[in-house]
């Protein structure tokens, strides 16, 4: 009997280091490599998203701000936030594709980290927006990596699945640290602590956290650039890259959706914190125990998101991407033109429509992520996911400073009638790629139909 043939050749550990979990890992991405991601991705949107929570508690607490001015202030923040991010993240997307990804990662966690510390000692509007900005730079470069890194690591036939994967650990990252480190400045409060030092406490610690995950990234994450030094592009084409892309239609689409899908969730994070916040205020409750009322409002989107995650993962593996992403945006579009009927926030019977404001949220964060990493070039992909990441920031800017306008002019139901109304273009526009240049079906099986 003959001995079996051997396998074909391999460096020692791959075959295992191949798949994490459901995940099929692209080639040359460890365990490890993938993990570490997972672990970037539930602490840098977690992390980020406490700017939410945070903002309410500082323009009450220590600027002492009118409410009826807080709408206003908070778009504008959001706003200077977003003109630095059309600042970082183009450079932030040249640099991952010539000095490597984890670099700019850890960078980011630092600069959020000297954000968070600085921010409850701003002693004006002015000072506030200039820690602002800093914090923007350290999240443009964050969260431009993470979509990067999701782009890279897994395998084609997974993408679907892995960008539901770290959509998850996103959200769990927003639900326990929003609501845990939100919630000390509460437990500070009724241990006897004063509001004022309630809130030093809780930014330091969160600051402190931004620091040991720069760490974790700067480690864990694959050394190196995405292509070998031989392959790396010019850099004057790198800085074109971006821009070249977009004659496919597909990945014209994809920074279409990112005008929405990268804004939806700061948008929630912004105003639906301070309308819960604001709400609860009026209702005669204390800063700190209002700032409670506007995170639930905000962990039950998030936390329905999270729950409908799974479901959009595995649709998009099944599908045709731009099919999946014509689903993805029609929810996000329902999502938000749905809260035109909430009357009380703190009503149980609103929570419905918050529920469904979080399912569109990560259905077209989903959508977007999955359509640029198939469409992105592996050479250019950073550049590519800059640009990407630079019509998200544009379509926040136009979003919260517009919103906070409508906002105070008019209410709440404005700002999200707003996002909804732009979603509705992008879905007919979504409909006209998948009739004009539909791309390949994935390699997961599943429905039929879709040019290859």
């Amino acid at each position: 009997m003959s001995s079996p043939e051997p396998a074909a050749p391999q460096a020692p550990g791959t075959a295992i280091a191949r798949k994490f979990l459901f995940v099929e890992l692209a080639e040359g991405i460890s365990r490890t490599n993938f993990g570490t991601l997972l672990y970037g991705a539930f602490t840098a949107i977690g992390l980020l998203a406490f700017i939410g929570v945070g903002t309410p508690y500082v323009l009450n607490v220590y600027l002492k701000i009118p409410a009826g001015e807080q709408g206003q202030i908070s778009g504008d923040l959001a706003a200077w936030t977003e003109v630095a991010l059309l600042l970082v993240f183009a450079p932030a997307g040249i640099l991952a594709d010539r000095i490597g990804r984890r670099q700019v990662f850890a960078v980011g966690f630092v600069f959020m980290a000297i954000a968070y510390a600085l921010y409850p000692f701003a002693d004006s509007v002015t000072e506030l927006t200039g820690y602002r900005v800093i914090y923007a730079l350290g999240i443009g470069l964050a969260t431009a990596m993470l979509q990067t890194v999701v782009a890279d690591y897994p395998a084609n036939v997974s993408r679907g699945k892995a960008t539901a994967l770290v959509g998850t650990l996103n959200g769990l990252g927003v639900i326990v640290l929003t609501i845990g480190l939100g919630g000390l400045m509460r437990t500070f409060v009724q241990r006897g602590f004063t509001p004022e030092m309630a809130g030093y406490i809780t930014h330091f610690i969160v600051a402190s956290l931004c620091f040991i995950s720069a760490i974790v990234v700067a480690t864990g994450l694959k050394k190196g650039t995405a292509v070998n030094r031989e392959e790396r592009l010019p850099l004057r084409v790198l800085v074109t890259s971006g821009f070249a892309a977009a004659r496919n239609p597909r990945v014209a689409l994809a920074y279409a959706c990112a005008f929405i899908a990268r804004g939806d969730l700061v948008v929630i994070g912004t105003f639906v914190n301070l309308w819960g916040t604001n709400a609860a205020m009026a209702a005669g409750m204390d800063p700190a125990a209002a700032s409670a009322q506007g995170r639930l409002l905000f962990a039950a989107a998030t936390g329905a998101g999270l729950l409908w995650l799974p479901i959009m993962g595995y649709m998009l593996d099944k599908v045709n991407r731009v099919t999946g992403t014509i689903i993805c945006m029609t929810l996000a579009a329902l999502g938000f033109l749905f809260t035109d009927l909430v009357d009380d926030p703190l009503d149980k019977k609103s929570l419905i429509f918050f529920v469904l404001l979080g399912i569109g949220q990560i259905s077209a964060f989903v959508g977007a992520a999955t359509l640029i990493g198939q469409e992105a070039p592996k050479e250019s992909r950073g550049a590519v996911v800059g640009l990407f990441n630079m019509s998200g920031a544009i379509g926040i800017l136009f979003c919260t400073a517009v919103g906070g306008r409508l906002y105070d002019a008019i209410g709440p139901h404005a700002v999200f009638e707003m996002v909804g109304g732009i979603t509705v273009i992008v879905v007919l526009y979504a409909i006209w790629v998948r009739w004009k240049a539909p791309g390949p079906m994935t390699s997961g099986g599943g429905f039929m139909g879709g040019a290859h």
